[in-house]
C-alpha cells in the first residue's frame, strides 16, 4: 500500500486500495477507498448480485470521469437516497 507523508513527516497508509475487477468480460483496475468498496459490496449484496455485475452496471451508466469516482458517486447516491441501506445490511451480516 502506497504512503503518504504528514506534516509531522511520518508516513501514513493510503486509504485508497486498488483493486482488480472483470467488467464485461475484460479485467481493468479501480482504485477506491475501503469504505466504499465495503459498501459497494453491501449494495450488491442487498440487490442479490455479485460485486462485478454492479460495477458493469455502474460503468455502462456513467457519462463522464473514470471508473473509480463513478463507483463513489454511485455509492453516494445510494446512501444519500436510502440511509437505512448500510442498518439493514449489517444486521443482515450479524444474523
Amino acid at each position: 500500500m502506497a504512503g503518504v507523508q504528514s506534516s509531522s513527516g511520518s508516513v501514513m497508509k493510503s486509504l485508497v486500495v486498488k483493486r482488480s475487477v472483470v467488467i464485461a468480460g475484460h479485467k481493468t483496475s479501480v482504485s477506491v477507498e475501503e469504505v466504499f468498496w465495503k459498501s459497494l459490496k453491501e449494495i450488491a449484496w442487498s440487490r442479490h448480485m455479485g460485486v462485478s455485475d454492479l460495477i458493469t452496471a455502474i460503468n455502462s451508466k456513467r457519462d463522464y470521469g473514470n471508473l473509480s469516482s463513478a463507483i463513489r458517486l454511485f455509492v453516494f447516491s445510494v446512501y444519500r437516497e436510502q440511509p437505512d441501506l448500510q442498518v439493514a445490511s449489517s444486521n443482515a451480516h450479524e444474523s
